[in-house]
């Protein structure tokens, strides 16, 4: 592979080690600054010369982790105007025609980026894929609906980021006609969306969804409330204007202001219901229906419309919402009289904590409340997703990571089956442990390449019949029939009100 390419905007130049060669923070979109960073995104002015492609570039303005969630993933902040770009891995020895993948990372729509080492590309290149990883606006940049701004402007920009690929991922070896796009947490529900966006349409043929749901969404009337927020503790009018008038730092500091007192007064009065529901109490600027680059609820348009959709794997971890309730302190506050309180917060009824509990012997009552939200928020949309999707005759394929690290209370919780997708078990020491099994990694890894380049993990498709899981794990994997089929049904009949994501 060249170590200099053309692309839009001009000529990079970026390095090989070790069989892959990187591309790293080609600017995908101008910057967007100013009035700028409230509008859709434009085409990147042109360079001269050959543009060093050698570093990560910037990432939108965000604020740390909280002190435990750091500890465990660390925190992203590279500063820089040119925050929309991509990163690109591809085989030293070259090619033509290889498979694509397009990397969305989570975040809750407020943090992340495209800089960690936990999403390094370099294996994929190693197995022969074109790996690709964006960057996107986030937070107020992102998702704050301000009057007279593009709506969804993170959605757009990977929607502008995946037109990117398509215009010059064969100048990488790449094949525009094979691309997969995957995600998870945030970016699983940003994969989502884009199935159910007709602006999407054609510019992938496979989607890979992680710890995904098509429910995580804000109504515009709701979302306005928020920016009127916003507006208030800035001391500004709503307008364009005024909000792109502001630095980074100003608007970083009134979106945490503003997720502060969502998290501390979570009034649906206040905030809208659908922040409250939807945002389950986490994202307080998230994608709005817009009825364009989102039309409805993604999990309802693949549900009615299943034509929609495209080959998909997707799944979630075993005990996704352990990440969210112990190592932030919130277990302690779930005992047997509060449990149902907390259930009630998403919309859930008390029987069905008497449904797990009876499966989980020995569980303590933050343990159940994991088990129930995990399913909630993760497996009810994946498994709805998945049906529509075979439905529809296309293959599904579904995962169930449950594999436990020894690290305390984390078990198989949100995040930890990154670094086996990735082959990057060296860089999660904190969430795997010292000694996480590599074979697992091999085999995780080894089924996201057969996917992105042939359409097929290695185990049975997804069929609405038998409800077909691939249970990953330690040290044997295996194939599981519609597993703990009980409790999803419990969960289903037992929510109150509107169901939420």
């Amino acid at each position: 592979m060249a170590e200099i390419v053309s692309v839009s905007g001009g000529k990079v130049r970026g390095t090989s080690d070790r069989g892959v060669t990187r591309f790293l923070g080609i600017p995908y979109a101008a910057a967007p600054v100013g009035p700028a960073r409230f509008e859709a995104p434009r085409p990147v002015a042109e360079w001269s010369g050959v543009r060093d492609a050698l570093e990560f570039g910037p990432t939108c303005v965000q604020s740390p982790y909280p002190p435990p969630i750091h500890a465990l993933l660390g925190s992203d902040g590279i500063p820089g105007d040119d925050y929309l770009n991509v990163n690109v891995w591809t085989p030293e020895q070259g090619g033509s025609g290889l498979p694509v993948l397009v990397w969305i990372h989570g975040g809750a729509f407020v943090r992340g980026s495209n800089a960690r080492a936990i999403y390094d590309g370099s294996s994929f290149a190693r197995d022969g894929v074109v790996m690709v990883s964006i960057n996107y606006r986030l937070g107020v940049s992102g998702f704050a609906a301000v009057p007279g701004s593009a709506s969804n402007r993170g959605l757009r920009d990977q929607i502008f980021a995946l037109e990117w690929v398509q215009e010059n991922i064969t100048a990488f070896g790449g094949d525009p006609g094979n691309v997969t796009v995957f995600g998870e947490s945030a970016g699983g529900m940003s994969v989502v969306a884009l199935l159910a966006s007709p602006r999407a349409r054609g510019l992938f043929r496979r989607a890979i969804a992680q710890s995904a749901n098509g429910s995580g969404v804000a109504t515009a009337e709701d979302a306005g409330k928020v920016a009127g927020q916003l507006a208030q503790v800035l001391g500004i009018e709503p307008t364009v204007a005024a909000f792109g008038a502001l630095g980074p730092e100003a608007l970083r500091t009134a979106q945490d202001a503003v997720a502060l007192a969502l998290m501390t007064d979570p009034d649906p009065a206040r905030w809208g219901a659908s922040i409250i529901t939807n945002g389950l109490g986490i994202m307080s600027f998230f994608p709005v229906i817009d009825g364009d680059i989102v039309p409805e609820r993604p999990t309802d348009v693949l549900v009615t419309q299943p034509d929609l959709t495209v080959p998909l794997l997707t799944g979630w971890t075993a005990e996704e919402f352990r990440f969210f309730t112990f190592p932030v302190g919130l277990a302690a506050a779930i005992t047997e009289h509060t449990l149902p309180q907390f259930l009630g917060r998403y919309g859930v009824g008390p029987a069905v904590a008497d449904c797990y509990a009876a499966h989980r012997p020995g569980a303590t009552p933050a343990d159940v409340f994991a088990a129930v939200v995990t399913d909630l928020v993760f497996r009810d949309d994946v498994m709805r997703i998945a049906e529509a999707t075979a439905t529809a005759g296309n293959p599904a394929f579904v995962y169930e990571f449950a594999w436990r690290t020894p690290v305390p209370d984390l078990g198989a919780c949100h995040v930890m089956e990154i670094p086996f997708v990735f082959d990057r078990l060296d860089a999660a020491p904190a969430l795997t442990g010292p000694t996480p099994p590599q074979p697992l990694a091999d085999e995780v890894h080894r089924a996201w390449v057969r996917f992105a380049t042939q359409g097929d993990p290695g185990w049975s498709r997804f069929d609405p019949a038998t409800r077909t899981v691939h249970v990953f794990d330690a040290p044997h994997s295996h194939d599981v029939a519609d597993p703990r089929a009980d409790e999803l049904r419990a969960l289903r009949r037992a929510r109150l009100g509107t169901p939420v994501s």
